[in-house]
């Protein structure tokens, strides 16, 4: 990417950002929020069509323009957003092959579907059953299922939005194996994260936005990527101590919550919180 530059009415969003990623690589972004880096990306996947941004995108050593995502994952890119694009109440392997789905004589071949999708789960290391509903199965398991689908577009680069911002530790490492896996097979990925412990486990390169700009690229091989080394581009100053002492006054309860039960949305039968208590006070 050459150059980006996207305003918004009032805000320059990116200021002539550069990003050069290498074949078969996780190459991580990091930024404080509001940096650009998901406006970056959805730039690069079709979101933010040609026309609607200044600069160049070279893919595959040719020079392309998407119109929409469509177009971009035509030619290969596929991006996963922190909010999974994924209905409740279709089985996996609907969600899978949604708009893109396996038809015989213009009907979908649900035989052909669920057997392409049971390969594609055995892929990304998900042992459910294909004709589950996805409101059955957890944020960790639906990551993989949002892979899963990338992988039937035969992906060549994919672009992976906060993915284990919602994940617990077990689910984040099975999603950084995946990656790993991933990379094994000459996937390219971007990864954006803001846990910087992930990023120098799982990233090839670390490339760092501050306000809309790029500051630097950084080679994890060399060693240069301590945590205090990025938040230093990403803050633009040293930080010498990151929980500074605060003098904060304990004021009266203003908010307290006891046996709080709330159920499933889309399951009656499940409880997803079960008489949860919380009080909090004023400062």
């Amino acid at each position: 990417m050459r150059s980006i530059t996207k305003e918004f009415p009032g805000v320059i969003a990116l200021a002539d950002v550069s990003l050069t990623v290498e074949r078969g690589t996780v190459h991580a972004i990091c930024g404080e929020n509001g940096a650009g880096k998901s406006t970056l990306m959805k730039v690069l996947s079709g979101v933010y069509p040609a026309g609607d941004y200044r600069g160049e995108i070279v893919f595959d050593g040719e020079t392309v323009e998407f119109k929409d995502i469509r177009d971009s994952e035509a030619a290969g890119i596929v991006i996963i957003h922190q909010e999974l694009a994924l209905s409740p109440y279709l089985s996996i392997a609907e969600n899978i092959f949604l708009g893109n789905e396996i038809t015989h004589r213009g009907l979908i071949d649900w035989d052909a579907t669920n057997k392409e999708a049971a390969k594609l789960l055995a892929r990304v290391g998900l042992g459910d059953s294909p004709d589950v509903p996805v409101n059955e199965i957890g944020v960790g398991k639906q990551q993989l299922v949002e892979i899963a689908k990338a992988l039937s577009k035969d992906v060549k680069l994919l672009i992976l939005d906060e993915p284990t911002a919602a994940l617990n530790d077990d689910d984040s490492e099975h999603l950084l194996d995946l990656i790993r896996h991933l990379r094994g097979q000459n996937i390219t990925c971007i990864i954006i994260s803001h846990k910087l412990n992930e990023i120098r486990a799982i990233a090839d390169e670390v490339t760092i936005i501050r306000d809309g700009r790029t500051i630097e690229t950084l080679d994890v091989a060399t060693g240069g990527t301590s945590e205090d080394r990025i938040i230093r581009g990403m803050v633009g100053r040293e930080l010498e101590n990151r929980y500074p002492d605060r003098d904060v006054e304990i004021g009266d309860e203003v908010l307290r919550i006891e046996d709080w039960n709330v159920s499933h949305p889309t399951d009656a039968t499940r409880t997803v919180i079960h008489q949860a208590n919380l009080n909090v006070r004023a400062g």
